[in-house]
């Protein structure tokens, strides 16, 4: 068995290759946690879209899988709409600890959004879409990508996120704490 910073090691190993490949990578709390810019591959309805997908590495990373979500919308059979959570065998299930970071990215996700797998829905109208109407469920996604997935959806978005985060903080200044820790206008 590894040693726990062994496996420290590998974690920064497999995010510092990630940061060094071709993809635009966030960190937010440290190695652990951190947004990568993900593009839709080409020749299918989500080529032209980006998005942002969260990324956490367990402590035991390698062995046990990252657990990762699109932050904006993306319209497809596995993948929630609300959450952004993924259903990716390979990352759920099957995950093992020869995969790295950039397996996910330029493997596993690649494959997942040009052959969904719509017997194994998190989103069943997505599903029922792409069995029953390909050609509509073609032009929902590439609407989603117009929508959600563009550099100006990402840019609004993020700042969007900075305005909620001042505005809580402004609201947070309109109150002080009295010398016995409650709270007072």
């Amino acid at each position: 068995m590894s040693s726990p910073s062994a496996g420290k090691r590998r974690m920064d190993n497999d995010v510092i290759k990630l940061i060094e490949s071709k993809h635009e990578v966030t960190i937010l709390g440290g190695l652990n946690e951190f947004h990568v810019k993900f593009f839709g591959p080409n020749g299918t309805p989500y080529e032209g879209g980006i998005w942002k997908v969260r990324v956490y590495l367990p402590d035991n990373y390698p062995f046990k899988s990252p657990s990762i979500g699109f932050v904006n919308k993306i319209y497809h059979p596995n993948i929630d709409e609300s959450s952004g959570t993924v259903c990716l065998d390979v990352i759920n299930q099957a995950w093992t600890a020869l995969y790295d970071l950039s397996n996910i990215f330029e493997t596993f996700l690649p494959q997942l959004l040009t052959y969904p797998n719509p017997v194994d829905p998190l989103n069943r109208d997505a599903a029922a879409l792409y069995l029953h109407e390909p050609e509509e469920y073609k032009k929902r996604v590439s609407d989603y990508v117009q929508r959600f997935a563009t550099e100006e959806a990402l840019r609004l978005a993020a700042q969007k996120d900075k305005n909620d985060s001042s505005d809580s903080e402004s609201s947070m200044s309109y109150f002080s704490e009295d010398e016995t820790g409650d709270m007072e206008l």
